[in-house]
């Protein structure tokens, strides 16, 4: 999902899908860690969102704050 996409999200849904981002890290990590990760670059695509996830949380808690 774009960057632009994920500002237009509402709260919920954004603290909703930093959940499912850091529940797919762990699994991903667990995957590698038995050696059955075909693709180990999502582990970096996956950090990666969720970082812009979080920023753009912060942003909008920045803006209300």
């Amino acid at each position: 999902m774009k960057v632009k996409e994920l500002r237009e999200l509402s709260k919920e849904e954004l603290t909703g899908r930093i959940d499912e981002a850091r529940k797919s890290l762990v699994e991903l990590r667990f995957q590698l860690a038995m050696r059955k990760l075909e693709n180990p670059a999502r582990i970096r695509t996956t950090k990666r969102e969720l970082a812009q996830m979080l920023t753009i949380m912060t942003e909008k808690e920045a803006v209300k704050g």
